[in-house]
C-alpha cells in the first residue's frame, strides 16, 4: 500500500533532518498507529505521505486508489458559521467530483450519524463531529484512511465509539488505517503495528512489544 525509503526531510532542505532515513512498508489492511514524542515528526511523516510535503531526500510511493483524510480536529464550534452536516458533505461531495447524492447518507450510515444530516455542525459534541468527518473522509470508498490525532477533543465515550468503529472498518471492510497517535491505550488496543518515531528514526512492533518495551520506559519505570 506504501513503500517509504531512505526519506529524509527537514523544512530548510538541509540538515538537521527532523526524519531521518525513515523505511516502513505498510501493507494493505494493516492498521498502524504513528506514535512519539510531540514534535518528533508524526504529523510532518502523515504530510509526507499524503503527498502535501515534499521529501528532501528518498521517496515515497502509494498504492492507493483512493486516500480518505481526517485532519486534526476540526473547529465548526462558532455559530457565526451556520453549516448543516448535509451541505458540509455535500460541499465535499462535489469538490472529489462524485455524481451520486446517495454517498452522503451512505457515509453518514457507516459511522451511525445518518439522522444528523440536518443538523449543525457547531451544535455537534466533539465526538459527533469526529465521526462526520470521518463519514466524510469515506465518501468514495477509499481503501486507505488517514488520521492525525483522531480522538483529540472528543470525551472518553466518544473516544472508544470512534476506535471501535476505526477497528471495524480495518478488520471488516479491509480499510488500511495509518493513524498519528497521541492516545497510547487506544494505539496498543486498536492497531495491528505501532510506529514508534524517536530522534528522526521509526521502529516498528506489535502493540504488545511497544507496551512492554517503550511505553515503560517512556513512562520511567524499571
Amino acid at each position: 500500500m506504501i513503500e517509504i525509503k531512505e526519506l529524509f526531510f527537514s523544512y530548510t532542505g538541509s540538515p538537521p533532518y527532523l526524519l531521518n532515513g525513515i523505511n516502513l512498508n505498510i501493507k494493505d489492511g494493516d492498521y498502524i498507529s504513528i506514535v512519539g514524542e510531540n514534535g518528533c515528526g508524526k504529523s510532518t511523516l502523515m504530510k509526507l505521505i499524503l503527498k502535501l510535503l515534499k521529501p528532501t531526500k528518498g521517496k515515497i510511493v502509494t498504492r492507493a486508489k483512493r486516500i480518505g483524510y481526517v485532519p486534526q480536529k476540526n473547529d465548526f464550534s462558532n455559530s457565526n458559521f451556520p453549516i448543516t452536516v448535509y451541505e458540509m458533505l455535500n460541499s465535499y461531495r462535489k469538490l472529489i467530483k462524485i455524481k451520486n447524492k446517495r454517498v452522503i447518507s451512505e457515509s453518514l450510515r457507516w459511522v451511525g450519524m445518518e439522522s444528523f444530516q440536518a443538523s449543525l455542525m457547531g451544535n455537534l459534541s466533539g465526538g459527533q463531529s469526529q465521526k462526520i468527518f470521518i463519514a466524510r473522509a469515506l465518501m468514495g470508498n477509499p481503501d486507505l484512511l488517514i488520521l492525525d490525532e483522531p480522538s483529540t477533543g472528543v470525551d472518553i465515550g466518544g473516544q472508544r465509539e470512534i476506535y471501535r468503529f476505526l477497528s471495524g472498518i480495518n478488520q471488516k471492510k479491509g480499510i488500511t488505517v495509518v493513524s498519528v497517535e497521541h492516545n497510547l491505550d487506544a494505539a496498543i488496543s486498536n492497531s495491528t503495528l505501532i510506529y514508534h518515531l524517536v530522534r528522526g528514526k521509526g521502529h516498528l512492533c506489535t502493540p504488545e512489544k511497544y507496551a512492554a518495551e517503550f511505553l515503560n520506559h517512556e513512562e520511567g519505570n524499571p
